[in-house]
């Protein structure tokens, strides 16, 4: 196994160290005092308060604790829980949900939140003028879904086709009717909101009102007294009466603020790690292993011939990387110790399937991963055909073409990158010449999606509880299936079995029988690797020790309404 590179993180140490002792405050920056407000921080600020408009982590942040869905993810089960809908039920079909509102809840300026105000959320998700990702997911069969008022805590969603992933898909916030409407008739609905409007024009149902936003420095929240969460509970909900959220530019900045006690918990990067156990007691912090990364990492090769067929001629590199041989011979030469150590610095695992193992309803467990075992791979490449003939320690295929291809990432990712080193270092080794070509990000995406030039590619992609939200990448005809995009009709047996076992699986509303669907998924991309995957990195939190009920999970905090600060 190669030896990580510590050298890097006794650096990094080093400079933290150096950079909290010489660093001078500015506003917002002050330590952590014991009473009753939690300071976190976030990279960058916001770009809009409308949370329908928000497509980036920062806006999210700055405005997850003012709005509330129907329903939320209990980050323990990763099953949905009733949050503005205290219960629903669904006909045999499955195409006719009823969903029964929360009496007494009311919008921060004290009007009644009712049925209608879902319906306006409803209709302003399918708006052509405003644009927003929910609309793609809540088109079941083709079509918009049917909204009916029944009664003011009533109300009915009517689909096309059955569709499972329905009550994982409705936990998007909903909106006030009687604050947004107008603008949403005069269409002006996605200019409503941005980060110049008060912060006491921001009506919602959340627990918390922001009281204040200094671009670049911070956003200031307290606790609306009449949550009706608070109402239901024998304490005062949510525990806390006041938080902060700094604005910082990027992650060096947040451990740098952690390392001085102004943040009451950072999720450290692997690196940090250990320097953080070793300041544990100074800092008066925990240090505790949340669990996997939900997304995935993997490399995949182009398998696309709108690059490798022009003009009847098919390029070699089409038939190396559709042969289950060259597949099979690369999956065993993933060499995960050495990207663990040398990427995570020891804190991560193997990964086997395109669905994390923290997804415990969807997760196949029983997939075996490829060994490492360049013995294997070389038998493998060796079967397949591919010799070195003339003795240049590259290896050619029956036709006497050379193996050779560009690998590439985007630049300036170091794990990726580290990642790139890795397998380059290995499949040299394996006779294969590799040409490193690192791409900056819009290059990359034009290639991925436009021109489709490129060979083989380290990539990730994010992940959920809901596995139909990788569709657009497993289906087919979806464009981020990236080793062959938008497929007018399946190119091969086993993508068509996806695409029915994606149809399968929105359709199922029994949830072990649905599961099933999806393991066979994972069965199928287990086989064909399209998607060769590489580790996981384990996730960690530090936190003041002081801080009470506080459970961060893989998907994120657990009830964050009963964290307390202990006096």
């Amino acid at each position: 196994m190669r030896a990580a590179s510590r050298a890097t993180a006794l650096a990094l140490c080093v400079l933290a160290v150096a950079a909290v002792a010489g660093c001078r405050r500015s506003a917002g920056d002050e330590r952590l005092r014991r009473g009753d407000r939690l300071v976190t921080a976030t990279i960058s600020d916001p770009k809009t308060f409308n949370p329908l408009m928000s497509v980036d982590s920062a806006s999210g942040a700055a405005t997850n604790d003012l709005f509330e869905g129907l329903v939320r993810l209990n980050q323990r089960t990763t099953l949905p829980e009733p949050m503005l809908a205290t219960s629903w039920e669904h006909d045999d079909a499955g195409t006719t949900w009823t969903f029964h509102l929360r009496p007494d809840v009311h919008w921060h300026d004290g009007e009644p939140f009712t049925a209608a105000d879902v319906a306006f959320t409803f209709d302003a998700i399918y708006d052509p003028k405003v644009p927003n990702s929910l609309r793609h997911v809540l088109t079941v069969g083709g079509k918009r879904i049917d909204v009916e008022v029944v009664d003011p805590l009533t109300v009915r969603l009517r689909l096309a086709e059955p569709f499972a992933p329905l009550l994982n898909s409705i936990g998007f916030v909903i909106l006030p009717k009687h604050v947004l409407g107008k603008a949403l008739t005069d269409g002006t609905f996605a200019q409503s909101w941005g980060i110049d409007a008060p912060p006491e024009k921001l009506v919602g149902t959340g627990p918390y009102r922001m009281t204040r936003y200094v671009p670049a420095q911070l956003l200031q929240y307290r606790r609306w007294d009449g949550w009706w969460m608070h109402a239901e509970s024998d304490v005062m909900l949510p525990r806390i009466a006041e938080q902060a959220l700094l604005i910082v530019p990027d992650q060096n900045t947040m451990y740098l603020k952690f390392l001085d006690q102004q943040l009451h918990y950072y999720s450290p990067r692997p690196e940090e790690i250990d320097d953080l156990r070793g300041r544990a007691q100074r800092l008066d912090v925990k240090v505790e292993r949340v669990g996997l990364d939900t997304g995935m990492l993997f490399v995949s090769f182009n398998r696309n011939p709108a690059h490798y067929v022009h003009d009847g001629r098919r390029d070699p590199r089409l038939d190396w990387f559709t042969d289950p041989k060259f597949l099979q011979a690369i999956a065993h030469s993933v060499d995960a110790q050495s990207m663990i150590a040398n990427t995570y610095f020891g804190h991560g695992e193997r990964a086997t399937s395109a669905i994390s193992p923290e997804n415990k309803v969807f997760y196949d467990p029983n997939l075996e991963p490829y060994a490492y075992d360049l013995e294997k791979a070389r038998a493998l490449l060796t079967e397949g055909g591919y010799v070195d003939r003339d003795g240049d320690g590259v290896r050619e295929d029956r036709n006497g073409n050379a193996l050779e291809f560009d690998l590439s990432t985007n630049a300036g990712n170091q794990v990726r990158e580290r990642l790139c080193s890795i397998l380059k270092e290995d499949w040299t080794k394996l006779g294969i010449r590799v040409n490193y070509r690192p791409l900056e990000f819009t290059t990359l995406v034009e290639k991925l999606s436009t021109n489709f030039d490129w060979d083989a590619m380290v990539m990730g992609f994010t992940g959920g509880v809901e596995p139909h939200n990788s569709s657009n990448l497993l289906r087919s005809s979806g464009n981020l299936h990236l080793w062959q995009p938008n497929q007018e009709h399946p190119a091969t047996p086993w993508e068509a079995e996806i695409d029915r076992e994606l149809d399968l699986g929105a359709r199922e509303l029994d949830l072990e029988k649905r599961k099933q669907h999806y393991w066979r998924i994972q069965e199928i991309l287990h086989r064909e690797l399209p998607l060769i995957q590489l580790v996981r990195q384990e996730q960690f939190v530090a936190y003041k020790s002081y801080l009470e009920n506080f459970v961060l999970t893989p998907w994120g905090l657990y009830q964050p309404e009963r964290i307390a600060i202990r006096p």
